[in-house]
């Protein structure tokens, strides 16, 4: 049976809804601006490689979002004509709420929402899943091209060991300390540590911050990993 959602109750059971999708997660609402806390959610669901749609409507999607955007393999993003539709599911329940994806709304406004669950109503989650599928289907799917620059200076070359002692994090390129075997920063471990995929594919090289394909196994660029591997211990040299 469906359930009434006041404010606090469509961010809770949003939150659930988003945590929960383990082969399916549609998020269709016009202005594609996402709170941190759920993008934390989504990258997660996107590590499992589930099948997820980004759908919106109304704004054009600014260089942080497609930044991020970007990072995120399992991701398709759509473009819908004329949406005014707030409607998020996973295989298993359902939300239709006026509440968007951004903060503003979940924190200042007067939000409503009607949860529903598909074990209890099959026919009612059946039809809000037939619809929303009629949107994907109606949608233009956008490549997601455009992304922001780190905000990190860019060596023109390999980097030798620094004074300072410093790299960065091979995930968010924030400034930690140097040392190849452990290339994350607190916050992007803990995110790493669910899963514990010791080849999953980074942003930068730990040593010199520039793109590239980096993992734990494999934290720097090949020119930074010639150039100190008489000095710093890596992770393919350990024992």
């Amino acid at each position: 049976m469906a359930k009434f959602l006041d404010t606090s109750g469509v961010s809770f059971y949003l939150q659930k809804l988003v945590n929960g999708a383990s082969e399916k997660l549609i998020l269709i609402s016009p202005y594609l601006k996402i709170s941190d806390r759920l993008k934390q959610s989504i990258t997660e669901r996107d590590l499992l490689k589930i099948d997820i749609r980004l759908i919106y409507g109304k704004t054009e999607i600014d260089l942080s979002e497609n930044n991020w955007l970007k990072s995120l393999k399992s991701v398709r993003t759509s473009f819908c004509q004329n949406l005014h539709a707030k409607c998020y599911l996973n295989e298993k329940e359902a939300i239709i709420t006026s509440m968007n994806l951004y903060d503003f709304s979940q924190v200042n406004n007067n939000e409503m929402g009607i949860y529903v669950n598909k074990a209890e109503d099959v026919e009612l989650y059946s039809e809000i899943y037939t619809e929303a599928m009629r949107l994907v289907r109606v949608s233009d799917e956008i490549k997601i091209s455009v992304t922001q620059v780190p905000k990190i200076i860019q060596p023109t070359k390999p980097q030798q060991i620094q004074s300072n002692n410093s790299g960065v994090c091979i995930r968010c390129g924030s400034e930690i300390k140097l040392n190849p075997m452990v290339p994350y920063c607190n916050n992007c471990y803990k995110s790493w540590k669910k899963f514990s995929n010791e080849e999953y594919e980074e942003k930068v090289c730990h040593i010199c911050a520039k793109e590239n394909k980096s993992s734990l196994i494999k934290p720097t660029c090949y020119e930074c990993y010639k150039a100190n591997k008489s000095k710093l211990e890596f992770p393919l040299l350990k024992g």
